[in-house]
């Protein structure tokens, strides 16, 4: 069963994702929730309570979902290729909305460290992630090819969310991954 703080926290994150950040107020969430009107002022007294509130729902729940892709085992390079591109496809297919919410959070909280928190963590878990996986792949340069291939992520996330969804990901992922690990 859904709590009122969960209707509240998906609301707002569609909210945002659809309508951008200055949709995002206590009413608008409220009404978009079908709460009755203070219902979420009762779990997030102010706006940057509630922006906080969302920034840590999105990245719990993207944590949850990229949880399931990335730990899938694999034996090879095309394997690697097929997890990452799920989790791309993931990202920017059934969550697209979410994915726009977070990308509107990023922006909003570049200049405050404990908005920016939860977001920062869990894109960090995925670097280290990928690094690792990197360095077992044989990336001669794993730090610059870390950094190039989330540069690449963040670019194909955000051309499949704003210019075409249809996108194909995984021939680009092969490109990009197998670049990280030429010399």
């Amino acid at each position: 069963m859904t709590t009122t703080r969960e209707r509240a926290l998906d609301a707002a994150v569609e909210l945002v994702g659809t309508q951008g950040i200055r949709a995002l107020t206590h009413a608008r969430v409220d009404a978009h929730a079908g709460l009755p009107r203070g219902s979420t002022s009762n779990h997030f007294r102010t706006r940057a309570a509630l922006l906080s509130g969302v920034a840590e729902w999105i990245a719990q729940r993207e944590a949850d979902d990229l949880t399931a892709v990335l730990a899938q085992p694999f034996d090879d390079l095309e394997g690697f290729i097929d997890i990452f591109s799920a989790g791309i496809e993931l990202l920017t297919g059934p969550h697209a909305v979410r994915t726009r919410a977070r990308y509107a959070l990023f922006l909003e909280a570049a200049s405050d460290p404990v908005l920016f928190a939860p977001l920062r963590a869990q894109r960090e878990g995925i670097a280290a992630w990928t690094r690792g996986l990197l360095v077992a792949l044989g990336a001669p340069h794993p730090d610059a090819a870390l950094h190039a291939f989330m540069a690449f992520g963040d670019g194909i996330i955000l051309h499949r969310l704003s210019v075409d969804p249809t996108a194909p990901v995984r021939p680009s992922v092969a490109v990009a991954v197998r670049g990280c690990l030429t010399a």
